[in-house]
């Protein structure tokens, strides 16, 4: 480069919108010769045409992959970074967009062109201000120039896609979004032009002129956007900020971002730039990206990619080598393996395609071919066997592929009916095809080749534009789609048993409920008008719907958790609404979806006021219990106190631990009592609960409410009718009292079987001080040894050693009495599972101070029986018996049961009965002995 060292090195760094490109072509063309390097072949066709109107068509060149017109004449080049001509000499050379050498897949190219395109007297590179630091290690010598943004560029927030305003470009990173959101431009504002790389720049212009011109008012494009192209654009919005880049689906850069947001603001306009509405969190910008992106500032960029610009072509595997070379300067990084070298790999696996490349000139023509893009997107797999198709044609005899095979590869080709997909595919095709027209060497009739598939890609490129137009722009499509609404649709819309929706027999999406869901596979132009007729009409089948839901009956609604757990109603699998929080735990608010608010007013006020009935339906129906005992509490006739007792069970959603309000109960009267047993109340030793609420559907809607009213996801559910767990997986011991269990031990008990255990207990005390209980109602309900014995422990029973006295002279013998079925409370649901007994017969009657030897007689509403004298005796058992003997529960203090009475001795009529004063803590004791004071009164 010794011939350069007089040329001046300039670097020109700054934001999008600073005239870099247009002060790169000022300085070409006050030179007598130029060069520039572009990132896109869009991009150098839009600056090769202002150059031709500048200098004239015979001096100017444009150079691509795709696309060669070199005039005899030409002094001005403009090309794409990868077709720059190195081996000629120009006065001025330039290179765009410098910052893509941090690309994966190009970046070694634009840092190749960068350190060694140079101009004679004069070499610029431009890129973002991220270069800096790396241009000054790189380049020590190059003088640097800021460029500033002429105009402003801020951040407008989220919009809605219909919100958008004029002159907007709207970015996405996949043809079918890009598609989607055209669809609906086309509708809502009437259409949009479409830019993307894989168009032709046939097809591209014409688009861009539809929007410069004013025929539309949107731009819809990929990121093709972002690397120079002039447009008249005032706002950007990014329907994305993640992209698949060809290895994974990864977040856009903040430079990324820059570039494309930068497009907004032409000159001394301002700009704007946001995101559209319904973005994923992690899709929107954050805060401090909102700020750098606004004052320009991007990171630093550390390194470049680089791959050796001058590999050695003296055999295939020293090629491989050499390609796959490190950098010796520490800011520079082995480029990854990109296609081309990717497939020169799989060709070099084929010994049949290696041997043919014996020469160096053979091995540079095998690489030149590995070059060939992959303009279809197929792989490296797919690449590498076409280009072995070739490979033979080229190694061999003329060195030429066949004018019979290109021929008809082409002629496959000249077909310009099908969809955008399919002209999208034959456009790929014929850029390959073009590709290697433009290499004359390899081509038997080059210049018709050129022409041909020149002419082949222009006709493509026209049927596609007009493609593109009649689905996006054109108004008479849209005019008559509404004439085919209007008049001939009404009776051709149906909704089957599963809610497809059907035009004429085509499936066109689903309706679910009151919500219409669109396939994500309809794309074709008549599918796309059925839809949107269907769409018009489905106002009728909403109405329709409504009045469906009206009259049906109960059991088409369900309370169900949604995936975040909310209780959600569900009419059969399409979501109504969801419980929040309301002013009790009773009334929770219906939070209804917005396709339902959305509905005229009547047939959403249809569907309001049927979910509303259901809610009190089955409040009704499965709470009837817990909604009898709230309104007792609310009722002033109701006594104050047992009004401050239902109120406390109404919050805990109808179970609650004894131990929690055991002074309100122990301060009820008889009547009072009596009053909360009607109401279907159970006293239970360890709880106190409404004995339906043990079904499984009171289960369910008591964890409903609670998760609406703590606006916390729904507690996983037990398997119905379960009255053990061995294992429990609950969050809090609260969770578990909600679902009906009680913790025993390391295991789980329904609180009405814990007391049917308790009362079983207390009845075996009838056999004396010392008796025996029998484990079989345990056995059958599924509990462990260890389980049951911690319940009766917590119970107040304790193991004991000692032996029954020889006065009981008759062996105990354990009857099914302990598991019969207690008496009901009054007016108890004949449908409900057993209840446990009410507290009389749970529990024995509590020691007095006044005669504290006394042993308390268990107690129930009937006397119970007394095994006849002449019994048989019981088989010894095999196994060694287990004596118990009544302790009473844990109080704060603990009597002397030292004084304990016998079993049938009895309190006298005229004993003054002292009582002391109310402990803290609750005991089934002292109820008990309440309960045998009333009786003893009553006999009085």
């Amino acid at each position: 480069m010794s011939r350069f060292d007089q040329s001046s090195l300039i670097a020109v760094l700054g934001p999008t919108n600073t005239g870099k490109t247009h002060l790169a072509i000022e300085r070409m063309c006050a030179h007598s010769s130029g060069m520039i390097g572009f990132p896109l072949r869009l991009l150098a066709r839009e600056v090769y045409d202002r150059v031709v109107a500048l200098k004239g068509a015979n001096r100017v060149a444009l150079v691509t992959g795709e696309e060669k017109i070199i005039p005899k004449d030409a002094q001005w080049f403009l090309c794409t970074a990868e077709a720059m001509p190195m081996d000629r000499e120009f006065a001025f050379v330039a290179i765009d967009e410098a910052q893509i050498g941090i690309d994966p897949e190009r970046g070694h190219i634009f840092t190749d062109r960068m350190l060694h395109a140079r101009g004679r007297e004069e070499t610029m590179i431009l890129g973002s201000e991220s270069l800096r630091s790396l241009i000054e290690a790189l380049l020590p010598d190059a003088e640097i120039i800021t460029r500033p943004r002429f105009s402003t560029l801020s951040y407008a927030g989220p919009r809605k896609l219909s919100r958008l305003p004029r002159r907007s470009a709207i970015v996405a990173f996949s043809i079918e979004d890009v598609y989607a959101i055209a669809e609906m431009l086309r509708r809502q504002h009437g259409g949009a032009a479409l830019v993307m790389g894989s168009l032709s720049p046939q097809t591209r212009n014409a688009q861009v002129k539809m929007y410069q011109d004013g025929e539309v008012d949107y731009l819809v494009a990929t990121d093709a956007i972002g690397m120079g192209l002039n447009l008249d654009v005032t706002h950007v919005a990014f329907a994305a900020l993640k992209k698949f880049d060809g290895h994974r689906r990864r977040r856009l850069t903040l430079a990324e971002i820059g570039q494309i947001a930068g497009r907004a603001g032409r000159h001394q306009k301002d700009g704007t730039f946001g995101v559209l509405s319904g973005l994923a969190s992690s899709d929107q910008l954050q805060p401090e990206e909102i700020e750098n992106l606004e004052a320009h500032r991007f990171p630093k960029l550390e390194w470049l990619y680089w791959r050796n610009a001058e590999p050695d072509f003296g055999s295939v595997d020293g090629l491989i080598r050499s390609l796959e070379e490190k950098p010796q300067e520490r800011r520079l990084q082995a480029a990854p393996e990109a296609i081309d070298l990717a497939v020169l790999k799989r060709l070099a696996q084929d010994p049949a395609l290696s041997s043919l490349a014996n020469t160096p000139g053979k091995v540079r023509s095998l690489w030149e071919a590995a070059c060939i893009p992959d303009f279809r997107k197929v792989g490296a797999d797919h690449q590498a066997r076409f280009i072995a198709s070739l490979w033979p044609h080229l190694a061999g005899g003329s060195g030429r592929i066949p004018h019979a095979r290109m021929a008809q590869e082409i002629s496959r080709l000249e077909n310009i009916q099908g969809d955008i997909a399919t002209l999208g595919a034959r456009i790929a095709a014929a850029r390959t095809w073009t590709y290697i027209a433009q290499k004359s060497h390899w081509v038997e009739q080059p210049e018709a080749m050129i022409d041909r598939t020149r002419a082949l890609e222009s006709r493509l490129s026209d049927a596609m534009h007009g493609l593109l137009t009649q689905r996006f722009v054109d108004k008479r499509t849209r005019v008559l789609m509404r004439g085919l609404l209007k008049d001939t649709l009404p009776q051709d819309v149906v909704v089957d048993d599963e809610g497809k929706v059907l035009v004429e027999g085509q499936e066109l999406g689903t309706l679910k409920g009151f919500q219409f869901l669109v396939p994500s596979d309809s794309r074709r132009e008549d599918r796309k008008m059925l839809l949107a007729a269907a769409e018009r009409y489905l106002g009728r089948i909403m109405t329709d719907n409504a009045d469906a839901l009206a009259k049906a009956p109960d059991s088409v609604l369900a309370l169900v958790p949604d995936a975040a757990g909310q209780p959600a109603i569900l009419w059969g699998d399409s979501r109504l609404a969801v419980l929040a929080k309301g002013k009790t735990l009773l009334q929770p608010e219906i939070k209804f979806e917005r396709s339902i608010k959305d509905m005229p007013a009547e047939d959403s006020q249809k569907v309001i006021d049927r979910v509303k009935a259901w809610v009190d339906s089955m409040k009704a129906k499965h709470l009837q219990g817990l909604v009898k005992i709230d309104a007792l509490a609310n009722d002033p006739e109701t006594p104050a106190a047992v009004r401050a007792l239902f109120a406390q069970i109404v919050d805990a959603g109808g179970i609650l631990s004894r131990r929690e309000i055991d002074q309100a109960v122990r301060a009820l009267d008889n009547d009072m009592r009596g009053h909360a047993r009607r109401a279907g109340l159970v006293f239970g030793a360890l709880d106190i609960f409404h004995h339906a609420l043990m079904k499984p559907g009171a289960v369910l809607w008591r964890t409903g409410l609670f998760a609406a009213f703590d606006a916390k996801p729904m507690i996983e559910q037990t398997p119905d009718n379960a009255v053990h767990l061995k294992q429990g997986t609950f969050a809090t011991a609260e969770h578990a009292s909600r679902l009906g269990f009680r913790k025993i031990g390391d295991e789980y008990v329904r609180v009405d079987m814990v007391e049917r255990l308790v009362k079983q207990a207390h009845e075996a005390r009838q056999q004396g001080d010392i008796f025996t209980i029998d484990p079989a109602l345990a056995t059958s309900l599924g509990l462990s040894q260890a389980c049951h014995e911690a319940l009766l422990a917590l119970a107040g029973f304790v193991k004991t050693d000692d032996q029954p006295a020889p006065s009981d002279s008759v062996e105990t013998e354990i009857t099914d009495k302990a598991a019969a079925k207690p008496d009901e409370p009054d007016k108890a649901d004949d449908s409900a599972p057993s209840p446990v007994a009410a507290e009389e017969s749970a529990a024995p009657a509590e020691k007095t101070d006044a005669d504290s030897s006394a042993a308390a007689p268990a107690v129930s509403e009937e006397p119970a029986e007394t095994p006849a004298a002449d019994a048989p005796a019981a088989e010894t058992p095999v196994e060694k018996v287990q004596y118990w003997r009544w302790k009473g529960m844990a109080r704060k203090k603990q009597r002397d049961h030292s004084k304990a009475r016998g079993k049938h001795q009895k309190r006298s009529k005229d004993a003054p009965v002292r009582r002391k004063p109310e402990p803290v803590l609750a005991t089934a004791g002292g109820a008990f002995a309440e309960l045998a004071a009333l009786r003893d009164s009553m006999k009085k």
